[in-house]
C-alpha cells in the first residue's frame, strides 16, 4: 500500500480547506449574479441608445409660422463684416411666402464706385447662401434677392437664392425705394428679399430604403454586441463553475486516499 507523508498540522489544515469550499463556492456565485445579470442588461441599454441616436431628433422640427434664423455678412472691397443676425421681422417663416425689405449698413471706406455684396447663413441647419452682389452691380434697375427655400413636413431641407431686378410693379407700388435706393446720401439702402417656400413630397421611396436598410443594420449590429455579451458571461460563469467543481472533485480525492 502506499505511504502519505504527513506532516505536523496538515490534518488540521486540510480539513480547514475542505470545510472553506462549500462556503467559497457560494460566495463565488453570489458575486457573480449581479455581474452576469447587470452587464447584459447595461448593453440593452446602450443599444437602445444608440438606435435612437440613429433617428433624427424632432426637438429641432419647425411649425408653419416659426421664425427660420438667419445671418448677414457683407464685404466691400477685401474687408468683411463678422456674422450678425438678422432681426425676426426680416428672416424667413417657415413655409410662408412673404416679401422684406432689409437695410443694407453704409459699407466702411465706402467710396460709391465699387461692389458691394452680402451673403446669408440660414436656419439652424446653416444653409449657406454665397456672394450676392446688391450694390453697383451694373445695372440701373434696383436689386431684389429672391431666395427659394425647399421644406419637408418641420423640416428645412435646402436654399437657393438669386439677385434679380425688382418687379416694376412694386416699384409703381413704392416709388420712394427707387429713388432712396440711387440717392448716394441715402443710408441704409434697402433691398427687396422675397422668401418663396416648395414643399416637397414627405414620401420618398429610395430615401426611406436607405434609413431602413441602415436602422436595420444599426439594430443587427447592436442585437449581435447584446448577444455576444451575454454569451460571454454565460460561458465566464459556466467556466468558474467547472473551476470550482473540479477544485471540489480533487480535494474529495484527496482525502479517500488519506
Amino acid at each position: 500500500s502506499a505511504s502519505i507523508l504527513n506532516f505536523p498540522g496538515e490534518e488540521n489544515y486540510q480539513a480547514k480547506i475542505f470545510a472553506e469550499k462549500p462556503r467559497r463556492k457560494k460566495q463565488v456565485m453570489a458575486g457573480m449574479t449581479p455581474v452576469a445579470g447587470s452587464r447584459p442588461w447595461n448593453a440593452f441599454v446602450q443599444a437602445l441608445v444608440l438606435i435612437s441616436l440613429s433617428f433624427p431628433t424632432l426637438s429641432t422640427a419647425y411649425r408653419a409660422g416659426d421664425i427660420v434664423r438667419m445671418s448677414k455678412m457683407g464685404q466691400y472691397h477685401s474687408s468683411r463684416t463678422t456674422w450678425h443676425d438678422v432681426i425676426g421681422k426680416h428672416c424667413p417663416i417657415f413655409a410662408v411666402n412673404r416679401e422684406v425689405l432689409i437695410p443694407i449698413a453704409k459699407p466702411i471706406g465706402y467710396t460709391g464706385t465699387d461692389p458691394y455684396k452680402i451673403k446669408f447663413q440660414i436656419g439652424s441647419e446653416k444653409f449657406l447662401i454665397h456672394w450676392l452682389l446688391v450694390i453697383n452691380r451694373k445695372s440701373s434697375e434696383v436689386p431684389m434677392i429672391d431666395v427659394n427655400l425647399r421644406y419637408s413636413g418641420g423640416d428645412l431641407l435646402g436654399v437657393t437664392a438669386q439677385v434679380t431686378d425688382m418687379p416694376h410693379s412694386y416699384l409703381n407700388t413704392h416709388q420712394e425705394i427707387r429713388k432712396l435706393f440711387w440717392d448716394p446720401q441715402h443710408w441704409p439702402k434697402h433691398v427687396l428679399v422675397r422668401y418663396t417656400w416648395k414643399e416637397q413630397s414627405e414620401i420618398d421611396v429610395s430615401s426611406g430604403f436607405y434609413v431602413l436598410f441602415g436602422s436595420a443594420l444599426t439594430f443587427s449590429f447592436v442585437l449581435s454586441i447584446y448577444v455576444l455579451q451575454s454569451s460571454r458571461e454565460k460561458l465566464a460563469r459556466f467556466v468558474r463553475e467547472t473551476v470550482v467543481e473540479t477544485s471540489s472533485s480533487n480535494a474529495g480525492e484527496i482525502g479517500k486516499v488519506e
